[in-house]
């Protein structure tokens, strides 16, 4: 299994408006500058699923597997051979809101799926949690 986290406290931001940004699946547009676009049809719930296409590479069906409202959400994308899981959540601490996303791969070829895809994942995970958090300051602000 690989594992990747990243984490940073935001100050000034409420755990409710990038609760929504996250659950707005259609608009990640907006704070992913490297999709193409995300699509979902029906609600933000457990065993639904949504396509997602980044700008180099082939759109990918992506489900969600767990969701603790207002807390945090996992997603899995099934690669031939191996099972990317990512998890976004939310903790209000003294500091401000934490932002964490946990990156996991498992599988026999996780390897292969690790440096084709996973690691530029986690790669730009920092920029997209700063592009969220100013897209949730200037929308709800």
């Amino acid at each position: 299994m690989w594992t990747q986290t990243h984490s940073k406290i935001y100050q000034g931001i409420k755990k409710e408006d990038i609760w929504h940004l996250w659950t707005d699946v259609n608009n990640w547009t907006a704070w992913h500058d490297d999709l193409d676009y995300c699509k979902m049809e029906g609600e933000f719930r457990v065993g639904n699923h949504f396509r997602l296409k980044p700008k180099s590479a082939p759109a990918v069906k992506i489900e969600l597997v767990e969701i603790i409202e207002g807390q945090k959400f996992t997603d899995c994308t099934k690669f031939f051979g191996a099972k990317m899981y990512d998890t976004h959540a939310l903790e209000e601490t003294k500091e401000g809101l934490c932002l964490t996303n946990t990156l996991v791969v498992t599988g026999l070829l996780k390897l292969l799926w690790i440096k084709l895809v996973a690691q530029n994942v986690a790669d730009t995970v920092p920029q997209e949690m700063d592009a969220l958090v100013n897209l949730a300051r200037a929308k709800y602000d």
